[in-house]
């Protein structure tokens, strides 16, 4: 099995590869293309993305700069995927990210790791884990979510959180490591922020 072949099993590989690097030069030229536009050319961004990203669906957002190992060809997005400043999906191998979901600055989704083994590092090996994101979360400011985390739909992982373990649906979790701190609940439909109340 190939190198590029192992990027995608969870194996150690080695990512300095020629043929990995190659298409992963063609895909940075696009992400730096995304990342040169002006405010003004939504329309070309919008193009831009659906050559980069290996899916992307309706009316996502993706505020420069973005950052990505392979410029988005192994990101999955729905629809209406927000993402704010500095972006960063380490996308050696897939990340999928379900509708509606919102990311605050700062935000890194990795799916690349190194093993602990110095011997191993040394020879720059890699494995990678994919990264399942839920429909209709909200990963505040500066959350990072390591190789092979899944978060459930509807979930807000609080600011300067770091994932290191699977967090389920419906629910509000912070802190490093991120754990669940309660359930989304009654006050949540009354109250949007302490004690600001919901007049919609």
């Amino acid at each position: 099995m190939s190198n590029k072949d192992k990027m995608h099993t969870g194996e150690l590989y080695l990512p300095g590869d020629v043929e990995i690097m190659k298409e992963q030069q063609i895909c940075l030229d696009k992400l730096y293309d995304y990342n040169m536009t002006r405010p003004t050319e939504s329309e070309k961004r919008q193009e831009l993305l659906k050559e980069m990203f290996a899916e992307i669906g309706e009316d996502c957002y993706i505020e420069p700069p973005f950052h990505a190992n392979f410029g988005g060809k192994h990101v999955h997005f729905g629809k209406c995927v927000y993402a704010n400043f500095n972006f960063t999906a380490v996308d050696d191998t897939h990340i999928y990210v379900g509708d509606y979901t919102m990311f605050g600055p700062n935000v890194i989704l990795a799916t690349a790791g190194h093993p602990i083994l110095p011997e191993l590092r040394q020879e720059a090996y890699q494995y990678n884990m994919p990264v399942h994101i839920g429909k209709n979360c909200w990963l505040g400011a500066g959350v990072i979510v390591l190789p092979g985390v899944t978060i459930g739909d509807n979930t807000v992982i609080g600011a300067g959180s770091v994932v290191t373990k699977d967090i389920p649906s419906n629910v509000v979790a912070v802190g490093n490591p991120c754990r669940v701190l309660r359930e989304i609940n009654d006050h949540d439909k009354e109250y949007y922020f302490k004690n600001r109340k919901i007049n919609l």
